[in-house]
């Protein structure tokens, strides 16, 4: 089912599967999936099949992304997330964020843990991470935006986050090209979430984080380093994936998902 949902000073499109087993769609606890910044929410596409048979699942685009509206007035990326889940009357689910969605699902497991049951990281990202993204990228990026050059954005990304990729890579390559509107859109209204990255010692949750070992190397350090500071945290590394294990091992990411949800206290 698809849904608009209503967030401060704007609105996101939602989806939510519903029960499996035909049932009250509280039934049991949610998985809720949070999408990256080099993606809208169609990056779940490959593992919705396996999860929503057995699970309800929620999934949304951040302003700006997909189907979602670009925003006009500043908002927070968990302050969204806790709307989505009132809007569903979710007490308590499961997230599974990537990247940028990994990063949301911390800060609420760190600001608001009851609602929290397990978190499954997928290359996540964190706030607080000082080193996560290099200053030359992001240069390169200003540079390629000033110039209007969206061409040389992809093809940079494509480059870093992208790399296992081969030829056109399609499947990435639209992925990239629909966020970029996104990523100008939203820039000078997100208004970053507190820092995290010091406090992950005091997540109280089951975690399960998954790493692409040809993802961005500052991306593996802090992902390794991440799941060294998070309690009890189990790391499972994809050989085969880069920023995009969803494209690149979705079977893989399904399995860590899971293995999250099982242990979901």
């Amino acid at each position: 089912m698809d849904v608009t949902v209503s967030v401060k000073d704007g609105e996101l499109w939602a989806h939510d599967s519903g029960d499996p087993r035909g049932g009250t769609r509280g039934a049991g606890l949610p998985l809720v999936l949070l999408h990256p910044g080099v993606g809208d929410s169609r990056v779940w596409d490959r593992v919705l099949p396996r999860l929503t048979e057995r699970h309800r699942v929620i999934r949304y685009d951040a302003r700006g992304y997909g189907r979602s509206p670009a925003p006009t007035a500043a908002y927070s990326l968990v302050e969204d997330l806790i709307a989505v889940l009132d809007h569903f009357g979710v007490a308590r689910a499961v997230l599974v964020g990537s990247s940028m969605g990994g990063a949301t699902a911390i800060s609420l497991a760190l600001r608001d843990p009851a609602r929290v049951a397990s978190l499954a990281l997928v290359v996540p990202g964190v706030t607080g991470a000082d080193d996560l993204v290099p200053a030359a990228f992001t240069a390169e990026v200003g540079r390629l935006a000033g110039a209007g050059d969206v061409d040389g954005i992809v093809a940079l990304l494509k480059r870093t986050s992208g790399a296992v990729g081969t030829g056109q890579d399609p499947e990435v390559e639209t992925l990239l090209r629909a966020v970029i509107p996104a990523w100008f859109a939203a820039y000078r209204h997100n208004v970053p979430d507190p820092p995290a990255y010091d406090r992950l010692g005091e997540l109280d949750v089951p975690c399960v984080l998954v790493l692409a070992e040809h993802d961005q190397p500052e991306v593996v350090r802090v992902n390794e380093t991440m799941a060294r500071r998070i309690p009890g945290c189990r790391l499972v590394r994809l050989a085969r994936s880069d920023h995009f294990p969803t494209v690149r091992e979705p079977d893989a990411v399904v399995d860590a998902i899971l293995d999250a949800y099982a242990e979901a206290s």
